[in-house]
């Protein structure tokens, strides 16, 4: 499934240069995560790298947008192969 970034984010933008797929962005008041893009690192990572560096642990998995892992390496692949 795509992450989320939820309200408690500090908005100090550690994770946009992180994210292999460009699907974080500046948001209004926290950044955002565009779930067509996001594939939870899969395909680039063994684990979602926003995560790893957010220091306020603000970013779960988004239970609207529940993939699998090879939905999710589908995704990546169709991103990065055209």
């Amino acid at each position: 499934m795509a992450l989320i970034i939820t309200d408690e984010c500090v908005n100090c933008g550690v994770c946009e240069p992180e994210c292999p797929n460009e699907a974080i962005s500046e948001g209004d008041d926290i950044y955002i995560i565009n779930p067509d893009k996001c594939t939870e690192c899969v395909g680039a990572f063994d684990e979602p790298q926003c995560v790893e560096v957010c220091p306020v642990d603000c970013i779960p998995s988004d239970p609207e947008h529940e993939e699998t892992k090879e939905q999710l390496q589908a995704k990546y692949e169709s991103l990065h192969n055209g």
